[in-house]
């Protein structure tokens, strides 16, 4: 049985550092790598890392296997002198990330050296040479795709010029700009080269890695561009109907449209999924442990007759007037509903070839679900008879008379943490409750809601009443956490620190989202009490 463990949720992108140029990279990764190990942390939870299209979003990758260079740091790029880094100034801003900022200057510094390249030393030609070959099998589609992205403007590939957006056109498209393809995979072999030597260095402090694989990939993706057989550009994947999300109309009447183009199962597995065993075997190149975001979608997904763009529209409409507009389908459950024992059955035992190929795929990498939302009453159990850990979430667990589940009843194979990214830190559930509470036209069913929820955290903690928070409640439930039952308890850095900053907000887009950005460094805050506090309550909890 592997060991229990502490783990701690870091955004790659929220990690400072002196030099960094306003974004998290690969060097700040090792200083915070070194920073946890020394306090009994043994594994960093990361977002994705893939390479993000024009919002910046983690989960809107433009490939499910090239790595975003916005990471890189740019100190440890052969051909980045010190000189050429001190000819970028601040960041405009140095309380969030500002992804252009450090695009526009990590691609300068990186254009910069690739003109260099030809005078490097033999030994990192044949590295680079070794890469190319190896990856080909994925590289060379990225290569092309990347390329006309960048000579479009737009990774909306069906903005393209028509001539390009088949791939006979694309391809004799990109024949006349072979150096902007090489370049690009250049920078890919920068990308596995640093991360690499981050997972060496993780091994050498005895941290893992979790890594995070979305269940979808971004429609304006080279995979889906050149693999369009493998997707049903018909339907978007997303989520039913919440009313949790009273600030978004769309999601309480229709449900979340994400825009991500659906599977094939049926021709994927046919052909044994090479794409899912490549994206895989890929993603355990770095990780040690990585996550399934929604691994519900592995059964069944809930799924859209249109794309995003056109929610607006759809909002104000009733069913029937909706039917019109698509020719008589409504969003559904994609292939079938848990209605009856049949389709649960059936829903199941797909979900089963899929995630056991994903296992083999992740050969000696754990395998984590998140299956959190509208979930089925077989799918946690199925996921414990694969030996898959999914997620548990204390204060939303619990039995039919609304009493939390106790820390020492959750089951080992899981995976135990207050929030997401998607959520709110501790801190700042306990401040909504009391502005909730306050609030003189705040809707009364949201207020209920609220507080039995704070009231189930509050028990998971062992805390009495539900006051003004203060720091013994936040290591109240961080205790709590430690000492459960899951082989897994993480914490989110915004946890650690007391902090209510928001990394995500669903439903939502604004440079709020996936800019939250540490005021310290992780040498900054080494000598920080909370660091000891931590240790002590790993070590209370045996982890």
């Amino acid at each position: 049985m592997p060991d229990r463990t502490a783990g701690l949720l870091l955004p790659v992108f929220s990690l400072r550092r002196e030099g960094g140029l306003g974004i998290g990279d690969t060097r700040s990764m090792r200083e915070w790598i070194e920073l946890v190990a020394a306090h009994g942390v043994k594994l960093i939870q990361l977002l994705p890392i893939n390479e993000t299209g024009s919002d910046d979003s983690p989960y809107n990758a433009i490939s499910s296997v090239a790595l975003d260079p916005v990471y890189l740091a740019m100190e440890d790029v052969p051909g980045v002198t010190s000189e050429s880094l001190a000819k970028a100034p601040a960041p405009p801003s140095s309380e969030r990330v500002d992804y252009d900022y450090a695009r526009q200057w990590k691609r300068a510094l990186l254009e910069g050296a690739w003109n260099s390249w030809p005078d490097a030393e033999s030994a990192l030609h044949e590295e680079f040479a070794t890469f190319h070959k190896e990856e080909s099998g994925w590289l060379e589609n990225y290569c092309i795709f990347r390329s006309l992205v960048q000579l479009a403007g737009t990774e909306r590939w069906g903005d393209w010029p028509e001539g390009w957006q088949q791939v006979d056109g694309a391809n004799a498209a990109a024949d006349g700009h072979e150096d902007l393809r090489a370049f690009y995979a250049w920078i890919q072999w920068l990308c596995f080269r640093q991360w690499r030597e981050v997972r060496t260095f993780a091994d050498s402090r005895g941290v893992r890695l979790m890594g995070d694989i979305p269940i979808g990939v971004s429609r304006n993706s080279a995979d889906v561009f050149f693999g369009r057989d493998d997707f049903d550009l018909d339907w978007c994947g997303g989520a039913p109907p919440e009313t949790v999300f009273k600030h978004d109309a769309f999601i309480r009447k229709w449900g979340q449209n994400w825009g991500i183009p659906l599977y094939r199962w049926d021709k994927m597995e046919r052909e044994g999924f090479p794409w899912w065993r490549q994206r895989v075997s890929k993603l355990v190149d770095i990780f040690h442990v990585f996550r399934i975001d929604h691994v519900l979608g592995f059964y069944r997904i809930y799924g859209f007759p249109w794309q995003p763009e056109r929610n607006a529209e759809f909002l104000p409409l009733s069913e029937k007037e909706a039917k019109k507009r698509t020719g008589g389908v409504l969003p559904r459950w994609v292939p079938r509903p848990d209605d009856t024992k049949k389709h649960c059955a059936a829903n199941r035992a797909e979900g089963e070839t899929r995630l056991k190929m994903v296992q083999q795929a992740a050969g000696d990498g754990e395998v984590v679900g998140e299956d959190l939302g509208c979930v089925p009453d077989y799918v946690r159990p199925h996921l414990y008879s694969l030996g898959i850990c999914g997620f548990r979430i204390p204060h939303w667990d619990f039995d039919k008379k609304g009493k939390v589940i106790p820390g020492d009843e959750i089951p080992e194979t899981s995976f135990a943490t207050y929030a997401t990214h998607d959520h709110d830190s501790i801190p700042a559930m306990w401040a909504d409750f009391h502005r909730r509470a306050s609030a003189a036209n705040d809707d009364e069913d949201d207020r209920i809601e609220t507080a039995a929820g704070l009231k189930r955290l509050a028990d998971f903690g062992g805390i009495e009443g539900l006051g003004e928070f203060d720091d013994d409640k936040l290591w109240a439930l961080i205790d709590a956490l430690m000492a459960c039952n899951s082989r897994y308890a993480a914490i989110m850095v915004t946890d650690l620190f007391g902090m209510t900053d928001r990394i995500n907000s669903p439903g939502t887009v604004g440079s709020a989202n996936w800019t939250f950005y540490l005021p310290w460094s992780a040498k900054d805050c080494a000598g920080r009490s909370e660091w000891a506090r931590l240790a002590e309550a790993i070590r209370k909890g045996n982890r």
